[in-house]
């Protein structure tokens, strides 16, 4: 189907959006009034550049409090209207939004609003115009489509029908089904917008926390499957008030609009794009530092070893267990700290994760490689993370990770060798080295922070291109305000990523701001801090005060409750298991967290999130 974007959903003058969703893929626009009000362009002119940027005018809105009004009130109405058509053939768009009425004139009287709604289709008609009439979710007397059907068929005028919007169709709680039930030709038009769910007014609700379908909470792709069967064939057009889109860049905004249409389509069932290819497992993470000194004693005390050197590249790789860290030092001079810059991520299918990837505008990036290096994809998350499609090797007949070989052998990568099965390992040479495991078995989740004003464009990217399922969002408490966040994760938690986003602007991962982390897993955390500590790493200090709260929230076998306190490790528990986890100090823009699950524990400690975010604004005072 075709699709469009309101200009409202978008930053910038007018110009800047019709260009911008022009480069995104869109077929067309909704031209917002004000837009149009505050261009330099006349309308002939913007509907000249609309068209020389290959897009349909497809929607001029909006028009409000016309129908069920006093007399004198609807001839000024009706004066208003007469000047908006004539706008409208200059700007080339043959379809005008009338909102229903807000006004405090308007009556409750369905045949006087079906009269004034005729007659203002008679108006429209003589000047090549239909009116789709839409319920708002806060109309003074129409807030339901139903409702607003009803009046559109006692109305009964072929330049008149029905505009749905998802959101004031879903805010409502209105059963979709009923759209079957409308005739398709008298659908002119559908909206669509998703929303987070929230205890709002709903006119606040809708002007300032609408976001891309797949975004927030909202089945958009209710309607869309309903008004479709009901025989519409129009356009699928983006309408989104949203605070932080009317801030963000533009062009930016505009793909991940474009992109949330994609996979509206695919849930719908309309478009079949390739398929999503989910992630089994961390291959890798990448940290690039100017010199490896600042971050391999953390790694060697954190039982990692060295165990081979990139063939052609400044990377190292470090192994213990299933977990790998690559070392990156070809940095350049804008990154001198120890930074997240990449996660490998194991893919079943590597080629269709990247297929996937394309087909929802997260273009494949650019890589320097030297014949014979494994082919390997990567994409750019909203964040700048490289995420690559990975296939580690295994040795060949063993079926055994690399890495994982029993303590105080002298391992080689598994890949690297006779009869190994081709995977990215084989581009690295094997280094001498001891190991000295301290118990890390894989990598159990990675937290990334996200620019504020793209934390739902992260969302859905996670959702749709890496093919991950999203959990609830909830609140976090900085010593400087609240952190929001949201996991992602594969249904049986081998890749989980955590994505969050700071208080404010400056404290994006571009600005310098919160570092990233990544979580290792162990079956015996307190054996691993003891021999972490041993080996000289520094761990993040609790206060005291933490472990006297946790001792009034739960019972501890003897003894254990000590062990917490002097070796630095947090709590937490709920019905499905238990959750042990401490943190490293931070070195650079990195630290690590080391965690021990115990049963169905799914969380990631977030109770104690307060905790080690005041211990770590501490540490850098």
């Amino acid at each position: 189907m075709r699709t469009s974007i309101a200009t409202v959903s978008l930053s910038g003058t007018l110009t800047e959006k019709l260009t911008a969703a022009a480069r995104a893929g869109f077929d067309g626009v909704e031209i917002f009034e004000n837009d149009l009000i505050g261009s330099p362009l006349g309308p002939e002119e913007i509907r000249e550049r609309t068209a020389d940027l290959g897009l349909t005018i497809d929607l001029f809105q909006p028009m409000r409090d016309i129908e069920a009004v006093p007399a004198g009130e609807f001839a000024r109405n009706l004066r208003r209207a007469e000047h908006k058509f004539r706008l409208m053939r200059s700007l080339g768009a043959d379809t005008v939004l009338v909102c229903s009425s807000v006004s405090p004139y308007a009556v409750d009287d369905d045949g006087l609003a079906a009269e004034q709604l005729h007659r203002l289709a008679d108006l429209a008609q003589e000047s090549g115009v239909r009116v789709a009439y839409e319920a708002l979710a806060w109309g003074r007397h129409v807030s339901t489509y139903e409702h607003a059907w009803r009046i559109v068929e006692a109305a009964d005028h072929p330049a008149l029908g029905i505009c749905l919007d998802s959101f004031h169709i879903l805010a409502r709680g209105s059963d979709v089904t009923g759209i079957e039930a409308v005739p398709g030709d008298k659908i002119f038009f559908l909206q669509l917008a998703d929303a987070p769910r929230m205890a709002l007014d709903v006119l606040q609700w809708s002007r300032h926390h609408r976001c891309f379908p797949g975004q927030g909470d909202l089945d958009v792709a209710g309607p869309v499957r309903a008004a479709v069967r009901a025989g519409y064939d129009g356009p699928l057009s983006l309408e989104v008030f949203n605070d932080v889109f009317r801030q963000a860049d533009a062009g930016r905004t505009a793909v991940d609009a474009r992109r949330s249409l994609t996979l509206l389509q695919e849930s719908a069932g309309l478009t079949a794009p390739p398929a999503p290819v989910v992630p089994t497992g961390f291959a890798f993470v990448e940290i690039a530092t100017a010199d490896t000194a600042r971050i391999a004693p953390l790694l060697t005390a954190l039982g990692f070893s060295r165990t081979a050197r990139h063939s052609g590249k400044p990377v190292d790789l470090w192994e213990q267990g299933e977990a790998r860290i690559l070392l990156n030092t070809d940095t350049g001079s804008h990154r001198p700290d120890p930074s997240l810059t990449a996660v490998g991520l194991e893919s079943p299918d590597p080629a269709g994760a990247s297929a996937r990837a394309e087909s929802l505008l997260a273009p494949v990036l650019p890589r320097r490689r030297a014949p014979g290096d494994a082919p390997l994809d990567a994409v750019a998350a909203p964040d700048g993370t490289e995420f690559f499609f990975c296939v580690t090797a295994r040795p060949a007949g063993t079926g055994r990770p690399a890495g994982t070989g029993r303590p105080g052998d002298t391992e080689r990568p598994g890949g690297v060798g006779d009869g190994a099965s081709p995977g990215w390992t084989g581009d690295f040479t094997p280094a001498p080295h001891t190991p000295a495991p301290i118990g890390i078995r894989r990598i159990d989740h990675v937290a990334l922070t996200q620019p504020w004003h793209h934390f739902d464009e992260a969302t859905l990217f996670h959702r749709g291109v890496l093919g991950l399922r999203p959990h609830a969002s909830v609140d976090l408490a900085d010593p400087y305000g609240l952190l929001r966040s949201r996991a992602v994760s594969n249904e049986d938690g081998t890749v989980r990523i955590a994505l969050g986003v700071g208080a404010s602007p400056t404290e994006d991962p571009a600005r310098g701001g919160r570092p990233q982390h990544v979580a290792l897993i162990t079956d015996d955390l307190v054996t691993t801090v003891r021999l972490a500590r041993a080996a000289g790493a520094r761990l993040l200090p609790v206060p005291a005060n933490y472990y006297d709260d946790l001792a009034a929230h739960h019972e501890f076998a003897p003894g254990e409750l000590e062990t917490y306190r002097e070796l630095g490790i947090l709590y937490d528990r709920d019905e499905k298991g238990e959750f042990r986890h401490c943190y490293t100090v931070t070195t650079g823009r990195v630290f690590f967290e080391l965690v021990e699950r115990v049963g169905g524990y799914d969380g990631y400690g977030a109770r104690n999130a307060p905790v080690r975010l005041a211990a770590q604004h501490a540490q850098a005072e």
